[in-house]
């Protein structure tokens, strides 16, 4: 899954594409380099993110979704607002990503069970403004697991069934440092909660600790992208269904050599598939 934030003020790639022509080359880039989904967003979820009017949201990602559909590309939306799901779908958004797992906005889960969509529920705490105020665990993985299966059984009391769901354990969102890493260590938990999972780990913050560049801004995006490779490579062995990052090729290429490292018939088990 490749993001394509047509957003002001995104924390690694923020204001570059806010154009809709320039996030429709670089989604068309992105798809050329290996993405099977594109991910549109114009609401940028960093930490201290204040909320966009779903107005403002919808101008900036509904030509970019009806474009890169138009154009064959299978289309994400990256919302929590009900009212722009509804009409990225009708634009020819296949999928719904809500980080906030339906929270956000109480209408989002019954607006997706109306249409043909899948939702991507991801794991949250709170809205980016303050998402680090919640993030207290006593064990990070039994609490995201137990937090996200009350998602998916809302989402199923909605009208969603299981096939349409995907869960994301909120890597980043809620979670400090080690948080992120006893998650991702934990995935075969998730794993099952619904037939597919989704991670996103990309140019994340926790990332850069790991690095020795703690507090640093995302500069060096090319180490922080093969950070990014090394632990979509670890998800996807895990059991993880897709990943979702910024840059497709170091992610694309670790990829297949690890499927060559294990064996084509043991990786195609776990991949893709609908």
């Amino acid at each position: 899954m490749g993001v394509v934030n047509v957003t002001p003020d995104s924390f690694s790639d923020g204001g570059r594409f806010v154009d809709a022509d320039a996030a429709i080359a670089h989604g068309l880039r992105l798809r050329a380099d290996g993405a099977e989904i594109l991910d549109v967003g114009g609401e940028s979820t960093r930490p201290g993110a204040e909320r966009v009017d779903p107005a403002v949201e919808q101008e900036r990602v509904l030509p970019v979704v009806r474009a890169l559909a138009e154009a064959g590309a299978e289309v994400s939306v990256d919302t929590m607002n009900a009212t722009t799901a509804v009409a990225a779908v009708a634009a020819g958004a296949l999928i719904v990503n809500d980080v906030s797992g339906g929270l956000a906005d109480p209408e989002l889960l019954a607006a997706v069970a109306a249409t043909d969509a899948e939702i991507v529920l991801g794991h949250w705490r709170g809205p980016s403004a303050d998402m680090y105020a919640q993030a207290q665990y006593d064990d990070p993985v039994r609490e995201v697991v137990a937090e996200l299966a009350r998602r998916v059984e809302a989402a199923a009391a909605a009208g969603i069934p299981p096939s349409r769901m995907i869960a994301d354990p909120g890597i980043g969102f809620g979670k400090r440092g080690e948080q992120n890493w006893a998650v991702l260590r934990g995935l075969p938990r998730l794993i099952g909660l619904v037939p597919r999972v989704l991670v996103g780990t990309s140019r994340k913050g926790f990332l850069g600790s790991a690095l020795g560049e703690p507090d640093a801004p995302v500069d060096d995006l090319a180490r922080r992208d093969l950070a990014t490779a090394v632990t979509s490579v670890l998800a996807a062995q895990a059991g993880a269904w897709a990943v979702r990052v910024h840059e497709v090729t170091p992610t694309r290429d670790a990829l297949r050599v690890a499927q060559h490292w294990e064996g084509e018939g043991r990786w195609m088990s776990r991949t893709r598939s609908r």
